[in-house]
């Protein structure tokens, strides 16, 4: 077994790989950017070596400073995670050459299987059910609307070398093509150095379900069961599942089979997985074979407890497998949430910046479930720019996938990161929506059920009381602590009032303290004031508990005796409540001030519609468009390249350009005023 490793990547899978090499008593190294100077990766490894600038291209993707990193530290095998290296034929051979081992699969493998258009080749001729396409080089977009017509819409433009959703466009029709062509060369170029594309079939509600391998040197091979990937947005999965809830456990052993045949066929020896797209009659075609570790690797291991990093690393040392077919049980359901550095209210555009507070859920038991967070940030780490958005990976495990769904649900709802935007409201929205629950799935499941995109929900009537009641409980209680302050002009005359406005906007809901037990306001009972025909009349009364102490980011504790998660934040004369993907601004007044402020004039928004503003913190790729010329609706205005994405900006409306503010090549902070119409 190896004494050393090191680690070619960063962020949580970085991380992950030195859980299990720590806990096999093997030393790690990491390798560590400018921009990750103080990551955690850097700070958990045994040693660290500083290997270039910022971006992934003068850094992680220099197979030569990996090399000579290893020569340093005296690392015995490099493992690559995800992503940068992981799937270059010419990393594991430039290691070879220096005495390195690759824990990994073999170079001829990654050549075979890491082309999208060379491994569907070979998928045919080793009997693998593949989609219809057109898999030669398509040199013009021309050429593209052409082969797309043969085909028949919708076809799917897929960079050859892509990965991640990166370099992937779906068109509709001849007019989607010719962009789609466009953009997905320049990503896969700017992302992976190889402008290639290919087309094929995209198959119409499609489930995207992928089967785990496992195969040593010796000429053995397994498969861990699937996973369900098929909730994506961009082609990027979101959620992840395993087992899937759509698969039988006939089609299941056919698609497992075919991809153990696959991964014999082109001599494979590590940890691979073979991508499917699945129909609704559970007919299965070959999509890809990702040659590495997967991101959403954690629900196979916590469905089978076979952690895959060590059998990587036992596979890479020699060792034959010690897992027979025979062995492999599937146990519970797991879920995975990719938790991004993305702005779901913005049409999910990337976010930078300061984690200014990071409190993800505790890992381990949770009601009838498990927690598991595989991260890569601490408080107080800045999100760069220059590389993938993750977060974390919030993985749940339960005997049954209501039960996961369920204990995953409560652990977004206690998942508190702040100084960014992010998409654990979007999560928690997901995690509540019927078809998802119910296991009805499709990739499109997204563009279905968020066609506007997403903007939150409005709080029905009982989570609006719900709400009021936790708002007046963080109010008593800080008025409280303030009377038990020495020192003040004026403190609290006497006793708790007993009558309350908690205004959301210019909605408001009255409340009526009937009990307090606890003299800090931590217990007490109150009533929701109605107002009907007749006037005011008392409502339900509810108990209320708080839990935990005042400055804490989560408000815990039970409403009615039914238990409350409610992230808090302060802001101007109140707080934010925010419970899934509920989200209020609370004030909370006497009877009489509240009178007083019904009489204040709202404040209107600037407008701001004559402006095009860079939506995230990006890289000007290219304009669209000059000072003085006219635009119409629809119109390519600009490209902005943002966390290895590149995002078309579009006229909103036919006008003129008045003022060019920016130029190719320029980086842009967030609402930075690209161009200006007349």
């Amino acid at each position: 077994m190896f004494k050393k490793i090191l680690i070619a990547n960063r962020g949580e899978i970085a991380c992950r790989v030195i859980k299990t090499a720590r806990r096999m008593g093997i030393e790690t190294v990491a390798v560590f950017s400018d921009a990750d100077r103080n990551a955690l990766h850097v700070a958990m490894a045994d040693e660290a070596v500083h290997i270039g600038a910022a971006p992934a291209a003068q850094s992680y993707l220099l197979i030569d400073r990996i090399v000579e990193a290893c020569r340093q530290t005296g690392a015995q095998a490099v493992h690559p995670g995800y992503g940068f290296l992981s799937e270059r034929a010419a990393f594991p051979e430039a290691l070879a050459k220096a005495g390195v081992v690759f824990i990994g699969p073999p170079p001829a493998a990654i050549i075979a299987m890491g082309d999208k258009i060379e491994s569907k080749r070979f998928a045919k001729a080793a009997g693998v059910s593949t989609v219809p396409g057109f898999d030669g080089i398509i040199e013009t977009a021309e050429d593209a609307e052409r082969i797309a017509d043969e085909i028949g819409y919708p076809v799917m433009i897929k960079a050859s070398a892509g990965g991640g959703g990166k370099g992937m466009r779906i068109a509709h029709s001849r007019s989607d093509v010719r962009d789609g062509f466009d953009r997905a060369r320049s990503e896969a170029k700017s992302s992976f150095g190889d402008d290639r594309v290919f087309i094929e079939k995209f198959i119409v509600d499609p489930r995207h379900i992928e089967i785990q391998v496992l195969a040593d040197g010796h000429g053995n091979a397994i498969y861990l069961g699937e996973r369900e990937c098929s909730i994506q947005r961009r082609n990027q999965k979101v959620i992840e599942e395993a087992p899937s809830p759509f698969l039988d456990e006939k089609t299941r052993a056919a698609m497992g089979a075919q991809s153990v045949a696959l991964a014999k066929a082109v001599g494979y020896a590590s940890a691979g997985t073979v991508e499917f797209i699945v129909d609704r009659n559970r007919d299965f075609y070959f999509l890809e074979m990702n040659t590495r570790l997967q991101v959403e690797h954690p629900v196979t291991e916590l469905i089978t407890g076979i952690d895959l990093v060590e059998q990587m690393i036992r596979v890479a040392a020699g060792e034959r497998l010690s897992i027979a077919q025979a062995d492999v049980k599937l146990n519970g359901w797991a879920v995975e949430s990719r938790v991004y550095a993305e702005d779901p209210y913005r049409g999910f555009l990337p976010s930078t910046g300061r984690l200014t507070r990071y409190q993800p859920p505790a890992e381990g038991p949770m009601g009838k479930g498990l927690v598991r967070n595989d991260t890569g940030v601490f408080e107080g780490a800045d999100i760069s720019m220059f590389y993938d958005p993750m977060i974390a990976k919030l993985c749940t495990w339960a005997p049954d996938r209501a039960t996961a769904i369920a204990t995953m649900a409560t652990a977004l709802d206690a998942f508190v990161v702040d100084g960014i935007a992010h998409n654990v409201p979007f999560l928690a929205d997901l995690m509540r929506q019927p078809d998802w629950l119910s296991g009805d799935l499709t990739t499109g499941f997204i563009a279905k059920h968020y066609p506007d995109g997403f903007s939150g929900r409005s709080p029905n009537p009982a989570e609006t009381e719900r709400l009021a009641l936790v708002a007046l409980a963080i109010e008593l209680r800080r008025r409280i602590r303030l009377d038990a302050m020495t020192g003040r002009l004026r403190p609290h005359a006497g006793s708790v009032q007993t009558d309350w406005v908690v205004k959301f906007g210019r909605d408001a809901v009255a409340l009526h303290v009937v009990q307090v037990n606890a003299s800090d306001g931590t217990d007490f009972v109150a009533r929701v004031m109605l107002d009907d025909e007749e006037g005011q009349r008392a409502g339900e009364a509810h108990r209320v508990v708080s839990h935990g102490l005042p400055h804490e980011p989560l408000w815990r504790g039970e409403v009615g005796g039914a238990p409350v998660t409610v992230k808090t934040a302060a802001i101007a004369n109140g707080v934010r409540l925010t419970a899934g993907s509920v989200s209020v601004a609370a004030r909370v007044m006497l009877p009489h001030v509240a009178a007083l402020d019904d009489l204040m004039p709202e404040r209107a928004a600037p407008d701001m519609s004559r402006f095009l503003l860079c939506p995230m913190p990006g890289l000007v790729v290219a304009l669209h468009v000059a000072q003085g010329q006219e635009v119409k609706a629809g119109d390519t205005l600009a490209v902005i390249e943002a966390m290895k994405m590149e995002n078309t900006l579009r006229a909103e409306k036919d006008g003129v350009i008045a003022k060019v503010n920016a130029k190719q090549g320029d980086s842009l902070p967030v609402d930075a005023v690209i161009l200006e119409f007349a």
